[in-house]
């Protein structure tokens, strides 16, 4: 054992669960819908990408028999006979949602086993009683949106507005979540985090899971464009997790992007903040050089999920994988006798389903390293099993939650 990283390509589920239809979400499948598309032609965009979707390095790494394991048949344009150079599974999840959150926290063996409080889409969405204290408290004129809302279509009606004003952007989605938006000049970056603070502790009343910042420059909708000091306020995990038990173990865990936020900064020894997926990317590459034995290497790639299935951009959501796997032989390259990678998600996000939420999909878990011996995992009852697995790699006594698969594996048929 030496170290381990887990790279979560945010939203890439690889086929509906069995409990899908519960969410309207029955048959959504984000990578083999995205593989399908490009296959067909649909996935083409000048001067982004053209042709079926080129991913060998996620494909020899096992993506596409994960992929057909989970849906149960084949998809176009997903190659299942390539070379396989890692262990491959899928992974359902015990969390009763499909949320960031419920999804990172169960990937490090705590399942979120409550139900977060979302707000309905109706306007206003939000009660009264809490954008008013909101407002009290934060010194506002007021707010602007309060409904369900996607960031860009928000930004476009309510930014000038906003501007004009000095009324913070309030809005949420299906996810158990208050957003606000704010210029990071005409209002201010460190008064639109204050604001935040106070909103999260407003939100811990009525059981939200988080608060997000959404800081955007512009001047006008022709050109509101969200900047990389998002920042996530969430609420602490219910019960210790992996991250907290290597810690106090006195190993290291590093944490790249977003994942400090969605721990609510519980179990980090370190942290890297970079916008965009090639930097996020950058990053995890400098840790591989750098990061000690018995360190945990965990990096959220935001980019997937945030910029491309939110907005339903099956062509940007192909690139972006595109470009992700030519670089992955560069930290494939930099792994050490003894370490571990694992490619995972945390929930699915359809660019090919209605609306602008998440989908209830399985997830891929793709082990590779220098000691991993190619072969099938299986499905897998839960997204703790990745957890579990750490915990064993690191020499942890056991979580509460999930089944090793290092120690159970399943034969490649």
């Amino acid at each position: 054992m030496t170290r381990a990283f887990v790279l979560v390509m945010d939203s890439l589920g690889i086929g509906a669960t069995a409990d899908a239809e519960q969410f309207g979400d029955s048959g959504a499948n984000t990578f083999g819908h995205i593989a399908e598309q490009c296959s067909l032609g649909l996935g083409d965009k000048p001067g982004v990408r053209k042709g079926p979707l080129q991913v060998p390095n996620f494909l020899r790494f096992g993506l596409g028999r994960a992929t057909q394991a989970s849906s149960g048949s084949a998809l176009p344009g997903i190659a299942t006979d390539t070379r396989l150079d890692g262990a491959y599974g899928y992974c359902a999840e015990l969390s009763r949602g499909k949320d960031t959150p419920s999804g990172h926290w169960e990937i490090a063996g705590l399942p979120v086993d409550f139900n977060w409080t979302h707000f309905p889409n109706t306007q206003p969405s939000l009660p009264s009683q809490l954008t008013t204290e909101l407002i009290i408290r934060a010194g506002l004129p007021g707010i602007l949106g309060n409904s369900h809302s996607s960031g860009t279509v928000i930004l476009e009606k309510f930014g000038q507005q906003h501007i004009d004003t000095g009324k913070p952007i309030v809005y949420t989605s299906a996810d158990s979540v208050i957003q606000i938006a704010a210029h990071e000049i005409h209002f201010g970056l460190p008064r639109l985090l204050e604001v935040c603070r106070i909103a999260r502790e407003l939100a811990d009343y009525y059981n939200v899971g988080r608060v997000i910042a959404r800081p955007f420059i512009g001047e006008s909708s022709a050109n509101f464009q969200r900047t990389g000091n998002r920042r996530d306020f969430t609420t602490p995990p219910h019960r210790a997790t992996l991250l907290d038990k290597l810690q106090k173990n006195g190993d290291q865990v590093i944490a790249i992007g977003k994942v400090d936020d969605i721990f609510a900064h519980r179990g980090i020894t370190e942290v890297i903040k970079a916008d965009g997926n090639m930097a996020l990317f950058d990053a995890t590459l400098k840790a591989a050089t750098t990061a000690p034995p018995h360190s945990l290497i965990f990096t959220n790639f935001v980019d997937f999920d945030m910029l491309y299935g939110h907005r339903r951009d099956l062509p940007g959501y192909a690139n972006a994988l595109e470009q992700m796997d030519r670089r992955l032989p560069q930290l494939e390259a930099r792994l050490k006798p003894g370490d571990l990678m694992m490619i995972t998600a945390d929930h699915g996000c359809d660019p090919t389903w209605p609306g602008s939420d998440h989908t209830r999909e399985h997830i891929p878990i793709l082990m590779l390293g220098p000691g991993v011996v190619p072969r099938a995992l299986g499905k897998r009852n839960s997204f703790a099993d990745i957890g579990q697995s750490l915990a064993s790699f690191f020499g942890l006594k056991p979580l509460t939650h999930g089944e090793s698969f290092l120690i159970s594996p399943v034969k490649v048929a």
